[in-house]
């Protein structure tokens, strides 16, 4: 592919494509990136065209958004830079326009688009602060760098005045932030709120050890409670209290983007796009669809958002694509569940082991070992990438056994 009418530092007009199969990935996160990389190595001698739209030119590391919020300076990485030597084209642009039927992308300046014939929306998601008043205006988010950026400055500011910071949001994003702030700010009372015990989908003995954790870091746990109202120096909870409050991070629910359901494409009610059992639309065969922004579901349920479950989507659909561009069939998609990681700050972490449908199972990782574990585990999609333009590495542990055999209801 070849890109027209540009000068540095100008937004391209027009974009022409070699013929050729022409595959767009949209997204550049662990899914897409990872979709892209693999599928270059997998389509290298089939004469197809790859092409990667990304809105910033930085890869973002999702996983470690929390360390930025509590101060650390963490690598650089170029999308450019990690797909160098794979021929896939980098388009840094938002996509604002899909026409199914024309089977084009538009992109942000109304003037560019893309023509594809086979289309990867891995899009992800970002955090929901528009359910609960006062969260878009008053709380921050870890949806970028930028964001976590911000709420580190802040942070720094309120910790030497002993102010609070209240962490709306008791899953696993909202426990890693919260503690790892309370770790690196010993100076802030952190106070964490969720409508859950922090740790309820863990097994009793790891959920017991998250909990003395918090404990040592001094994080209080507002649980069984929902938010009602972001304030500019509090949160109001539902049953009537009021947390004084010098900061809100908001970890609490997702949103995906819009843009499938504007195209009608087939979606769920929260906008994801509706799948069959290879990860392809329901409504449009030609878009598969990865990682958070996708509607999986198998016979134990729909997939969560979650960046173990989403690598294994992106690689079975750029095996999936490969093998349809050849015009071989495919086998449907199979993964199981196998671990819950949680850092607790840079020094503790627990691992709890789970069963393909994610329930606990009785293995449990502590301490030091859950430290390395962790940070195996937040490192593993960079070793991936720089793996996967030479050999085909495999990121599923567990394709589920008995629990996926069968295909979803």
């Amino acid at each position: 592919m070849s890109v027209t009418g540009t000068e540095a530092g100008a937004r391209p007009r027009e974009y022409v494509m070699d013929n050729g199969h022409r595959i767009v990935v949209l997204g550049a996160g662990y899914t897409g990136m990872f979709t892209a990389i693999r599928l270059a190595h997998r389509t290298r001698r089939d004469g197809v065209s790859i092409t990667l739209v990304n809105p910033s030119s930085r890869f973002v590391e999702r996983l470690r958004m929390h360390q930025i919020a509590a101060g650390q300076e963490l690598p650089h990485h170029r999308i450019a830079d990690l797909l160098d030597g794979t021929g896939v084209t980098f388009v840094q642009g938002a996509a604002t326009v899909i026409d199914a039927d024309a089977r084009r992308v538009t992109l942000d300046g109304a003037a560019a688009s893309l023509p594809y014939d086979t289309l990867v929306y891995a899009l992800g998601s970002a955090t929901d602060t528009g359910k609960v008043p006062g969260a878009e205006t008053h709380a921050y988010t870890l949806d970028s760098p930028e964001t976590a950026g911000r709420l580190a400055a802040r942070l720094a500011e309120v910790a030497a005045a002993g102010g609070t910071v209240t962490v709306c949001g008791a899953g696993l994003t909202g426990i890693e932030a919260a503690a790892e702030i309370a770790e690196a700010r010993p100076g802030l009372k952190v106070t964490l709120v969720g409508t859950e015990e922090p740790g309820a989908m863990m097994g009793e003995k790891a959920r017991a050890y998250l909990h003395r954790a918090l404990d040592r870091l001094g994080v209080t746990r507002e649980t069984g409670v929902r938010v009602a109202k972001v304030l500019p120096a509090a949160v109001e909870l539902a049953d009537g209290r009021t947390l004084r409050s010098d900061v809100c991070l908001w970890t609490a629910g997702v949103k995906v983007s819009p843009l499938a359901a504007d195209a009608g494409i087939a979606t769920d009610a929260h906008g994801l796009i509706l799948t069959d059992a290879t990860l392809r639309s329901v409504s449009h065969p030609e878009i598969h669809a990865v990682g958070d922004a996708a509607a999986v579901r198998l016979a134990y349920g729909q997939l969560h958002g979650s960046c173990q479950s989403g690598l294994p989507t992106a690689q079975y659909t750029a095996d999936t694509i490969a093998r349809l561009v050849r015009g071989k069939s495919v086998k449907p998609f199979r993964f199981g569940y196998f671990h819950q990681p949680v850092s607790l700050g840079r020094r503790d972490a627990v691992i709890q082991f789970t069963k393909a449908d994610f329930t606990p199972a009785g293995m449990r990782l502590t301490g030091r070992g859950a430290v390395a574990y962790k940070e195996l585990v937040s490192g593993s999609p960079l070793f991936a990438y720089r793996c996967s333009k030479r050999v085909n590495v495999s990121t599923i542990v567990s394709k589920g056994g008995r629990a996926t055999r069968e295909p979803a209801a």
